[in-house]
C-alpha cells in the first residue's frame, strides 16, 4: 500500500460539480484507473462537491450506476469535521477582546516594536503575541495561550499607551480566557491527532472517540470544579480570584462541544462494526458480522497461528500474508479499508508547499 496524489488539476473559469466531474473522468483515464476499485470519496462537503444532482458525488454515483457498479463511500474529511465542531466555541466576549488587543499592539510598527522591547526588559519568556488568523486552525489555541501567559505584561503596556481594557482586569472575564484556553488547546491536540500522511481510518476513529470520552469525563469534572485536566484554569483558581468559577456557562459550552461532536460523527459511528472488524478480525463478534464473512471469521479466529503472527501495528503486513483462497472477502473488506481517505490532509498538504513556492517575493511567470 502506498498514499501519494495522482494527479493535480487546473479548473480555469467555472469550478461547478461538472467541471471537477470532467477532471476526475480525465485523471481516471490518463492514469488507467478501474472503476470498479473506487471504495470512497472524501472531501470537504462544499455544495459543488456533495450536491446530489450537479455536484461531483452525485454525478459520480450515477456514473458508477450506469457501469453496473456500488456508489462509493461518501467521506466527510474528518479533520475539516472537528474545525467545524471547535467553531461551536464562539465565546466572542473573549475572542474580540484578545484580537482586538493584539491588532492594537501589531498594527502600527513603532508600537510592536515597543512591546517587544517592554517584554525583553522584563524577561518575560515570551517575546511577542501572535497573530489570529480563522483559517487557520491551530492558531486560536496558540494566540489564546500566549495571550492568556502574558496577560498581566499586556495590560501593563496598554495602560502605558493610554488604552484601557476593562476586561483585562475582570476576574470574571479571566476564567473565560483561562477555561477557553484550555479546551482550544484540547481541541488543537485532536486535530494534530488526525493528521500526517499514512493515517488509517481505525486509527483516526479511535482518536475520535477517546476525545468524546475525555469530553464527557471533562464535563463531569468540571461540574465538581475539578480542574486537573485544565492546567490555566487550575493556575487561576489557585490564584484565589474574587469571582468564583462561572461552572454553569463553562459546562454549558461543553455540552454543546459534545453534542456537536456526537452529530458530526454520526456517520463514523454507523460504520464502527465494519472498522472494528478490520482493525482486530479476532475480536470481531461473528453473530453480528455480515454472512459473507462469518465463516471466514471462524477459520481465522481459531487459527493460532494467524493469531499469534497478528500485530495490530502491521495491519498491512497481516492482510498482507492471509492466504487468498481461504479469506478472499476478509482481504477484499480490508482492502476497501485500507484505501478510505479519513481527511483530505494529502490535498492540503499540497496547498501548504505552493504557498511556500509561491510567496509574493517570487518571480512571476504565467502559463
Amino acid at each position: 500500500m502506498c498514499e501519494e496524489l495522482a494527479a493535480l488539476q487546473s479548473l480555469k473559469g467555472t469550478t461547478t460539480g461538472e467541471d471537477i466531474f470532467g477532471k476526475v473522468c480525465q485523471t481516471m483515464e490518463e492514469s488507467d484507473l478501474d472503476w470498479s476499485k473506487l471504495a470512497s470519496i472524501t472531501t470537504d462537503r462544499a455544495p459543488s462537491m456533495v450536491g446530489a444532482s450537479r455536484g461531483l458525488i452525485g454525478r459520480m454515483n450515477r456514473e458508477m450506476e450506469e457501469r453496473g457498479l456500488t456508489a462509493s463511500l461518501q467521506v466527510h474529511c474528518l479533520i475539516h469535521q472537528q474545525a467545524l465542531c471547535c467553531k461551536v466555541l464562539k465565546w466572542d466576549s473573549v475572542i474580540k477582546v484578545v484580537v482586538s488587543c493584539i491588532n492594537f499592539i501589531r498594527a502600527k510598527g513603532l508600537k510592536h516594536r515597543q512591546f517587544q522591547q517592554f517584554l525583553s526588559e522584563l524577561e518575560s519568556a515570551h517575546g511577542d503575541v501572535l497573530y489570529y488568523t480563522e483559517v487557520r486552525w491551530l492558531s486560536r489555541g496558540r494566540v489564546l495561550r500566549r495571550f492568556y501567559e502574558l496577560l498581566p505584561e499586556i495590560n501593563a503596556f496598554l495602560h502605558s499607551k493610554d488604552k484601557t481594557v476593562p476586561e483585562l482586569i475582570d476576574p470574571e472575564w479571566k476564567w473565560h480566557l483561562a477555561f477557553l484556553t484550555d479546551v482550544t488547546e484540547m481541541l488543537n491536540s485532536l486535530n494534530l491527532q488526525l493528521q500526517g500522511q499514512g493515517k488509517l481510518i481505525c486509527d483516526m476513529y479511535s482518536h475520535i472517540k477517546a476525545f468524546e470520552v475525555k469530553l464527557a469525563l471533562l464535563l463531569e469534572q468540571v461540574k465538581k470544579h475539578n480542574f486537573i485536566n485544565l492546567p490555566a484554569t487550575q493556575n487561576l483558581s489557585a490564584e484565589n480570584p474574587a469571582v468564583p468559577f462561572p461552572a454553569e456557562k463553562c459546562v454549558e459550552a461543553l455540552e454543546m462541544l459534545k453534542a456537536e461532536f456526537g452529530v458530526r460523527f454520526r456517520l463514523l459511528h454507523v460504520n464502527a462494526k465494519e472498522i472494528r472488524l478490520f482493525q482486530n478480525p479476532f475480536i470481531a463478534d461473528i453473530d453480528e458480522a455480515q454472512p459473507s464473512y462469518q465463516f471466514e471469521l471462524a477459520e481465522l479466529q481459531n487459527c493460532d497461528v494467524l493469531k499469534d503472527a497478528f500485530k495490530p501495528n502491521s495491519l498491512i503486513d497481516f492482510y498482507a500474508a492471509l492466504p487468498n483462497d481461504m479469506y478472499p472477502n476478509i482481504k477484499k473488506h480490508a482492502m476497501k479499508m485500507f484505501t478510505l481517505f479519513g481527511s483530505t490532509y494529502i490535498c492540503e498538504q499540497t496547498f501548504s508547499h505552493m504557498k511556500h513556492l509561491k510567496t509574493p517575493m517570487r518571480s512571476r511567470l504565467t502559463d
